[in-house]
C-alpha cells in the first residue's frame, strides 16, 4: 500500500471509531470523499486484517476490538494508568469533584483518565461524546487554556486558529466565539496562573485546570499534560477556585516528578516557553504552582 492508500485507510479507521453502530459504504465514502471502489477495497483490507467487520444483516461496516486492544495494551505498558490514577483518585476524594488528566499529543490534548469525587447530589460526569479518548476542545475548556498558556502566544493562537473555534452544540454559552475573545481569556489565564472555564464546556458547569510539567533531568520545563477539576457551577466560587488551583498544582508537581512517558517526550509533549508563575490562594499571598494540570 502506498502512502496515499495508507492515509486513506487510517481515515476510514478514524471514521469508524465515531460510528459504534456501524456505517454504510455510501455514507462513509461521501463523508471521506472517496470513490466507492476505493472505499470498498480499503474496507475489505481492514476486514482481512481483523480490524473491521461487515454485519451480515445490515451490510454496515464496523470496527472489531482489535484496535481497542492494541491501544489498551500500549496504554498499560506506558505505566501512566498505574501512576496517574491514584493521584486522580486522591484529588477527587479531597475535592468531591470530577478530576481528569489530559495528555499532550503533538498540538492536541487528549483526555486519558478521570476519577469522580461526587458521591451524591449534583455531579458533573460528561458523556462519551467529549470524554476519555477524545480530543479536548482547546478554546472552550479550562484544560485547553491552561496548556495553551504555557506556549508562546503566536503558537497558541495558531493552534486555536486551525480549529476555527468549532464548538460542539452541547457546550455552554460562555465559550469564546472569536480569536479576539480567546486572546483575552488566554491573557487572564496567564495572569491567574491557572485555567478557568465558567459555563464553557457545558451549561451550569465550571472547571479549573493547570499544566503538568515533566520536571526531572534535562527535560525540565516540558509541558506534558494537564490536570483539572470540574463540577456544578454553584460549587466553583472564586475562593473555591483558588483552593482547587492550589491543590491541582500540588498534584501536578507530584505527577510531573514521576512522569512515565518521559521516554516518549518527542511524540507527546510541547516545550513550555512561558511557564505559569503563581497561583493566588489568598489576597496578598501567592505560591509558585508546580507545572499545572488542566481540565
Amino acid at each position: 500500500m502506498n502512502q496515499s492508500g495508507l492515509k486513506r485507510a487510517l481515515l476510514v479507521l478514524e471514521y469508524l471509531t465515531g460510528h459504534p453502530d456501524g456505517a454504510g459504504l455510501t455514507e462513509l465514502c461521501e463523508e471521506l470523499a472517496l470513490p466507492k471502489s476505493i472505499g470498498h477495497r480499503l474496507l475489505a483490507l481492514l476486514i482481512e486484517s481483523g480490524y473491521a467487520v461487515q454485519h451480515s444483516q445490515s451490510g454496515r461496516y464496523g470496527l472489531t476490538l482489535k484496535l481497542t486492544m492494541l491501544g489498551l495494551r500500549y496504554y498499560v505498558r506506558t505505566g501512566l494508568d498505574d501512576l496517574a490514577q491514584p493521584i486522580l483518585d486522591q484529588l477527587a476524594k479531597e475535592t468531591g469533584e470530577l478530576a481528569r488528566l489530559a495528555v499532550v499529543e503533538g498540538e492536541r490534548l487528549v483526555w486519558v483518565a478521570k476519577a469522580q469525587g461526587a458521591r451524591s447530589g449534583l455531579r458533573y460526569d460528561p458523556n462519551l461524546d467529549h470524554d476519555t479518548g477524545h480530543d479536548v476542545v482547546l478554546h472552550a475548556t479550562a484544560t485547553g487554556k491552561a496548556w495553551l498558556a504555557t506556549l508562546p502566544e503566536a503558537q497558541a493562537f495558531r493552534i486555536v486558529a486551525v480549529t476555527e473555534l468549532h464548538t460542539p452544540p452541547h457546550f455552554g454559552p460562555n465559550a469564546a466565539s472569536t480569536l479576539a475573545q480567546f486572546k483575552q481569556m488566554l491573557k487572564a489565564t496567564r495572569i491567574a496562573g491557572f485555567g478557568v472555564a465558567l459555563e464553557e464546556g457545558e451549561p451550569g458547569t465550571a472547571a479549573v485546570a493547570v499544566a503538568v510539567t515533566d520536571t526531572p533531568g534535562s527535560g525540565a520545563g516540558v509541558t506534558v499534560g494537564t490536570l483539572s477539576l470540574a463540577g456544578p457551577l454553584l460549587r466553583f466560587g472564586e475562593d473555591r477556585r483558588s483552593f482547587f488551583a492550589a491543590r491541582l498544582s500540588k498534584a501536578a508537581d507530584e505527577l510531573g516528578g514521576i512522569w512515565p512517558l518521559r521516554n516518549h517526550r518527542g511524540m507527546t509533549s510541547t516545550r513550555s516557553a512561558a511557564p505559569i508563575i503563581t497561583v493566588q490562594t489568598q489576597p496578598g499571598k501567592a505560591h509558585a504552582p508546580s507545572p499545572a494540570p488542566a481540565l
